[in-house]
């Protein structure tokens, strides 16, 4: 693509995410659940419209690769969401600064999936075999995620935490500031922190979503874009979810699924070229088996221990 089709994809990206970080659910503490369901449709309904897009902008095969690649990064980012709700829960962030940090987390993940899109790209490049790489790498997560299932994430114990507590002088809330003064020195504030391991963990997930995209395309562009936009409207989705996400307790093996055939469709590209409709057909029905199961077959709670 041209440099002012870069240009106007980086600035709309931007202007979004500034229009959701001051417009959506602005005067609200955190958004209804019918404003976060209206504005999540419309994110997605906007996701999708750039098909048509790019399909006037360059051809139908580069618009049918982005929407499979918007699907497959969509997919995946919903495992994001739990860790969110971890995270948010953890550092005890207060509801009315919950969306900013959020939309300032999904601001850097997307900043920091473009650095990885443009190494992978360049890897894919210089080196034929990386492919293979990415492919295995995907399988084997693909069979770890299988194996842990939706086992929650024990942030006290994470690496990045044990480095936030040695390195990051910490302060009380302060409202919605990340910065604050305590003692007579500027320090940083739980939200901060929050936003820090928010962008922490989209890097590990970057690990994996975006290698599964480039079994989809090669195309930077159609690659950036998917990624952009399957995390524009996150935070909705978020306020949309949040209540239901133990619902969805066999997502994770509709999510390793996805993994394993992006994974053994990399490993077999110089063998057969899938067809875009044939990818976008497995990656939505493993999807939507795993969500069918999960509301079918809700989980069990542990039972509760009788009075003494």
């Amino acid at each position: 693509m041209s440099t002012l089709a870069w240009v106007l994809l980086v600035a709309a990206v931007a202007a979004l995410l500034l229009f959701d970080l001051k417009a959506v659910g602005r005067g609200q503490s955190a958004p209804s659940l019918r404003t976060a369901v209206l504005w999540s449709a419309a994110w997605t309904a906007l996701a999708i419209a750039f098909t048509g897009v790019l399909a006037a902008l360059a051809d139908g095969a580069r618009a049918g690769e982005y929407l499979t690649g918007f699907l497959i990064e969509k997919s995946l980012s919903l495992d994001n969401l739990f860790v969110f709700a971890v995270l948010l829960a953890y550092f005890g962030v207060p509801a009315a600064s919950q969306r900013r940090v959020l939309v300032w987390g999904i601001a850097g993940a997307i900043v920091l999936r473009a650095i990885f899109v443009f190494a992978g790209a360049a890897a894919l490049d210089a080196f034929h075999a990386t492919i293979y790489v990415f492919g295995g790498l995907l399988v084997l997560t693909a069979i770890n995620l299988a194996r842990q299932g939706s086992d929650e994430v024990d942030v006290e114990h994470t690496r990045m935490m044990r480095l936030l507590r040695r390195t990051l002088p910490m302060g009380p809330y302060d409202g919605e500031r990340f910065l604050t003064r305590a003692g007579g020195r500027r320090v940083a504030t739980p939200l901060l922190a929050c936003l820090l391991m928010v962008a922490a963990f989209d890097v590990l997930f970057a690990v994996d979503s975006v290698p599964a995209i480039f079994a989809v395309s090669r195309d930077t562009f159609v690659v950036f874009a998917a990624n952009a936009f399957s995390l524009l409207g996150m935070t909705s989705l978020y306020f949309v979810l949040r209540g239901m996400l133990d619902r969805f307790h066999l997502l994770s093996y509709g999510l390793a699924a996805i993994l394993a055939f992006v994974g053994a469709k990399m490993l077999l590209s110089d063998v057969w070229h899938m067809p875009t409709w044939v990818s976008l057909a497995v990656i939505v029905g493993c999807l939507a088996a795993a969500v069918g199961a999960s509301l079918a077959r809700p989980a069990r709670r542990a039972a509760e221990p009788e009075p003494a």
